[in-house]
């Protein structure tokens, strides 16, 4: 792990404009702060351009979407891109219903994502590869490797499949980690807050690869690091743990 990208977050705190998962909005502001970045939670489409224009990064999660928060999602889409800051799309649950459905086409076609990242069936879907889901959850099994290739192709942005091994596709270079624990599974909210950290790594002076593999690889120690606590007996007592681990030294982590 390139762990200067963790230290230069640190040194310039960027701000993260979030357009987000209603159920997660504390966990992400958290663990992005605990992480090194400053959040910002703007959804209304009267000032979701003017905050993106003034963030270093932007993330989109549909994972409870709105129709007008879809309308602001584009608006904020377009203006990151004009400013020329990183934005990361997630596809919470894209293949759940109609809805979603034309909501990620409708941001695809008009917002240029530097990474778009979800699990394998989220990801499967937008390549049209059959893959199993249920709601936002990913069952099936299958190749991601391909499925993240195709997506970087597709639509000319690097692509990350998260699950036991997360896979990576940047610049035509498959990349995988390793890193992480169950009990990330056990917490709502664990994608996307991976998404907040993963658009803070973006927003440094790295390879689109190295950043995404610092992010994923990062937030498994973390993981990794909290579980370990003697005192962690399941989810309730990881969490308060994991959120600690977000702010330690990539060096520490790695002596785990």
């Amino acid at each position: 792990m390139n762990n200067t990208i963790i230290q230069e977050i640190r040194e310039i705190t960027p701000l993260i404009h979030h357009i987000t998962n209603q159920v997660v909005v504390n966990f992400s502001a958290n663990g992005l702060l605990s992480f090194g970045g400053a959040p910002v939670m703007a959804k209304d489409e009267e000032e979701t351009a003017d905050m993106a224009s003034n963030a270093d990064g932007l993330l989109l999660n549909i994972g409870t979407l709105t129709a007008n928060e879809l309308s602001a999602m584009i608006q904020a889409g377009k203006a990151a891109n004009e400013k020329g800051i990183p934005v990361v799309l997630d596809p919470v649950g894209v293949a759940a219903t109609p809805f979603r459905r034309t909501a990620i086409k409708r941001i695809l076609d008009k917002v240029e994502p530097t990474v778009i990242k979800g699990n394998a069936g989220e990801l499967a879907h937008l390549v049209e590869i059959p893959w199993e889901t249920k709601g936002v959850e990913s069952v099936g099994e299958g190749n991601a490797d391909e499925i993240a290739s195709k997506v970087a192709r597709t639509y000319q942005t690097a692509a990350i499949v998260t699950g036991k091994t997360d896979v990576i596709c940047a610049d035509g270079e498959l990349l995988h980690n390793h890193t992480g624990h169950s009990l990330l599974g056990k917490i709502t909210g664990a994608g996307c807050l991976l998404g907040s950290i993963l658009t803070a790594c973006l927003t440094t002076n790295e390879t689109i690869g190295n950043q995404a593999l610092a992010a994923v690889r990062f937030y498994g120690l973390a993981a990794e690091h909290a579980a370990e606590k003697p005192e962690v007996n399941g989810s309730g007592t990881f969490l308060p743990h994991f959120i600690d681990a977000l702010a330690y030294d990539p060096a520490e982590l790695e002596m785990t």
